[in-house]
This record gives structure tokens, sequence and C-alpha cells, in this order.
């Protein structure tokens, strides 16, 4: 006679009720199916269709009449025994896997409720995030907001980088980034421009020399990305759209102030413009551009040392090391022939090395401390 399966229609559950199946035991173990579990209904295969008085007879089943009892419930809550439908004494196996396609539907069906209710939530949410992005815009003061902890900062630069449309503006000051920074940005950045975005970012001019960086920069710019260089970059900034601008908290801080009003974002992209006309694109630096970026540079360090920059703050503005700032700076006065800075300073002056049309470094609240 074929095994049938039976289902107990007092176990159906109403939509939303909790699933309670007897999946654990009182004990913390590891599996759902005990040793002794196991040998028992191993035994009730063999007859096919048994009584437990039976099972007590096999002296292959070492175990007491109780531990027998327990190992048939236990067998029947997992749904591999049921009683036969003609005579209940009888105990009747079952395919393990109908048993566990029926243990497991209640909870696929738990599973699927739960992700109708994530997605019920991500729709009803984000309805109120364009009512809350259209409040914030019509108060002034939404135009500015501080982010004090770095990964705020992170998700509030995802969300402008989803939403941007027409251009990203970035200034990023210091030397080469950092392998794993550059490997994030390149997921993010490529996203951008296969959505039509332009992209332009500054880069110190000793991001020429870093092999990271080059790599970064020669893989975007196939893909329509466009990269300059300056001598001394006015400060981090990124501007979505010319709408919405990051710019650092304060010296030191991983935060930063979110800038949404417009006129001051419409300095801060003037500012950036400024710099991009008198940038020099980024090239493979093996082939372009290293003789007249390291005059650059040294022109800047002798500006600096003649504004009384210590070493440390120069290295830190330029984005070198203090090691490399130190050789650039012995160079210097080995080649003007000074035995002080104050001297360099002089003797530079007097041949005309700090009539520069780039101007004087910026000493003011915004460059690195003395």
């Amino acid at each position: 006679m074929p095994v049938r399966w039976l289902v107990d229609k007092t176990s159906r559950r109403t939509r939303g009720e909790p699933v309670k199946l007897p999946l654990q035991r009182a004990a913390s173990g590891s599996s759902y199916v005990s040793d002794t579990e196991a040998a028992v209904y191993s035994c009730i295969l063999r007859f096919q269709q048994v009584t437990k008085n039976f099972l007590c007879t096999l002296s292959e089943l070492e175990i007491s009449g109780e531990e027998l009892d327990a190992a048939v419930e236990r067998l029947k809550e997992l749904g591999l025994l049921r009683s036969h439908s003609k005579d209940p004494a009888l105990l009747v196996p079952v395919d393990p896997d109908l048993a566990a396609a029926a243990l497991t539907a209640p909870i696929q069906e738990s599973l699927q409720d739960r992700r109708r209710q994530l997605d019920q939530i991500s729709v009803e949410f984000g309805r109120l995030r364009a009512h809350f992005l259209e409040g914030r815009r019509r108060h002034a003061a939404g135009s500015i907001e501080v982010v004090g902890h770095l990964d705020e900062v992170r998700a509030a630069l995802n969300r402008a980088s989803n939403e941007c449309q027409e251009e990203v503006l970035s200034s990023q000051p210091g030397g080469g980034r950092a392998p794993e920074v550059l490997e994030e940005a390149i997921s993010r950045d490529t996203a951008l421009l296969a959505r039509g975005v332009r992209m332009r970012t500054l880069y110190n001019h000793t991001a020429r020399f870093n092999a990271p960086s080059q790599a970064y920069v020669a893989v975007m710019s196939g893909l329509g990305a466009e990269y300059r260089t300056v001598h001394d970059p006015f400060g981090r900034l990124i501007v979505f759209d010319r709408e919405l601008a990051f710019i650092p908290d304060r010296d030191g801080s991983l935060g930063a102030v979110i800038v949404r009003e417009p006129s001051v974002v419409s300095y801060l992209c003037s500012v950036f413009e400024n710099a991009w006309a008198h940038a020099r694109p980024f090239s493979d630096a093996a082939v372009d551009g290293l003789e007249s970026v390291a005059k650059e540079l040294d022109g800047t360090i002798l500006r600096l040392l003649a504004a009384g920059y210590k070493d440390e703050a120069i290295g830190r503005r330029l984005g070198m090391s203090l090691r490399t700032t130190r050789k650039h700076v012995a160079d210097i006065m080995d080649t003007l022939g000074a035995v002080s800075r104050f001297q360099a300073g002089v003797l530079a002056t007097r041949a005309g090395l700090l009539d520069h049309d780039e101007g004087e470094p910026d000493t003011g609240g915004g460059g690195a401390a003395r």
C-alpha cells in the first residue's frame, strides 16, 4: 500500500501568525535528529509498518521504553513518522524529502512575508524621503548641515552620488590616495559615468608620482572622467550638480559640512573653476610633464618657506612625506647656496624665483598649521 502524506488541518496558520515549528530541542544541540531517533527511524524503515511494542523487542535498539517513546514522538513532530490510517498503533515512515518540505514550508512563507514587509517599508519611506528633501529645500535651516561621524558622511556621499544627474566637481588635496580608497571609488565613479554624469577632479602634482593614482586615473579617464593637478589645491571639496557641496568640518575631524545654500555652492564652484583653469591635465607621469611639474613643486616649496612654513606643514599641504619634503628643501637650499631657510627666501626673492603668476600661497586660516 503506497504511503500517503497526511496534513493535519489543525496545524495550518493564518496569515501574520508567528511560525511555530518543532525545530529546536530543549538542549542546544546542533542537529534536529539525534542518533537515537535516527536509529529508531532506520529500524522502522526495515519493516515499513511496526508497533512500539515490536520495537521494544529489538535487541539492536539498546534504549529504554521511555527513550523509545520520546524518540517516536520526536519523529512524529518532525513529520518523519505517522500513524497508519486504519490502525493507529502501526507506525509508518515518511519520505524525509516530504517531511522536510512540509516542515520548511511555513518558514518559506514567513520569509516571503518579511520580504514583502521590507519592500513595503522601502517604498513608503522612499515617498517620505521625497517630502523630506522638499521640506529641507524650502527652509533655510536646511542649507547647512554638519555631519560629525565618518559613517554618516559616507552614507551622505553615497546617497548624493546615487542621486546625481549632471556633474561632479571634486578637489582632493594631498598626495596619492590609498589603493583601497581608489578601489571603492572605481565602482561608484563608474556608475556615475555610465549615467552620463560629467566628472572633474583636481589633485596635487604629487599624485602624478603615485602608481595607484596613475592606474586609477588611466582607467577612469578612458570612461570619460577628467583629471588635472595643481601645485597647491585650495582644499577638499565635492560638489554634486552644483546644488550640493561637501567640505571638511575642521582640521583633523572626520566629519563634513553639507552645504545646500545656492550662493555658497555657487561660490565654491567658481573657486573650483578658477583652479581648474590653471591646472595641468593629469597625464602619464612617465612620458609627460615631470620636469615642469617638478619646477612648480620647488616654486611652491620656496614660497611656503618664505612664508615661514615648517617641513611638516609643507609636507601636509603638498601631500608629501616628511622625508620627501626635507629632501626637496635640502636640494633647493643647496641649489641656491643658502645656509638657512631665511637666506633661501632672500636669495629666491632676489633671483625673481618667487615672482610667479600663480601668486603667493594662501597663508590664511585654510592653510596648514605652521
